[in-house]
């Protein structure tokens, strides 16, 4: 009886560290787009967006945190219904609020931790970015930054970076508007 006892309370203690598990209408993405907060709320407003994480992968540092990521990037991970909204829309919308022909960073963002990348968790999603990688090269008539990954461990961030275009209004928009965001995103990809 103790051994199944210590077994049950095994299991209850490691499936608390699981990832959070998708069900069968739902899907997963995960996208580096500079800063997370932005990348956040863009996705989140999409009709089929279940919720947006955001968070750190692509690197090999363990635990990240904010102020020592290391070398991982500012990621967003999407959780949705894939009944609602298809992988491909959301690469849409991510390649529309990125500007995908910096690898420097995006906008007054600097460093490796700002850098572009999609992060596929299969072949279907590999390909898919593949694809659409291509044609916005051919749309702009130029080889872009953003890398294609597989996915490694995504960690989220901090409780305050969660939300923070809704928890955080002022700021946020002080931010957004500071960047130059908008212009530059217009100069891309046009209104």
């Amino acid at each position: 009886m103790r051994y199944v006892i210590t077994l049950l309370f095994l299991c209850v203690f490691m499936l608390s560290f699981a990832e959070k598990p998708v069900h069968a209408n739902e899907g997963r993405a995960v996208f580096a787009g500079g800063c997370f907060w932005c990348t956040e709320a863009e996705l989140q407003e999409l009709d089929g967006v279940i919720s947006v994480t955001s968070g750190y992968t692509g690197g090999t540092t363990a635990d990240p945190t904010y102020q020592s990521m290391g070398d991982h990037a500012e990621a967003v991970e999407v959780i949705y219904d894939d009944t609602k909204i298809t992988y491909e829309r959301l690469l849409e919308v991510y390649w529309s609020n990125i500007d995908p022909t910096d690898a420097g960073g995006q906008f007054y963002d600097r460093g490796n931790q700002y850098r572009t990348a999609i992060f596929y968790a299969n072949e279907t999603q590999k390909a898919a970015a593949e694809q659409s990688k291509a044609e916005n090269e051919k749309r702009l008539g130029q080889e872009l930054a953003t890398t294609i990954e597989p996915l490694k461990k995504f960690y989220a961030a901090e409780d305050y970076h969660q939300d923070y275009y809704q928890t955080n209004t002022q700021h946020y928009e002080r931010y957004k508007t500071g960047s130059g965001r908008k212009e530059k995103l217009e100069k891309i990809w046009g209104k």
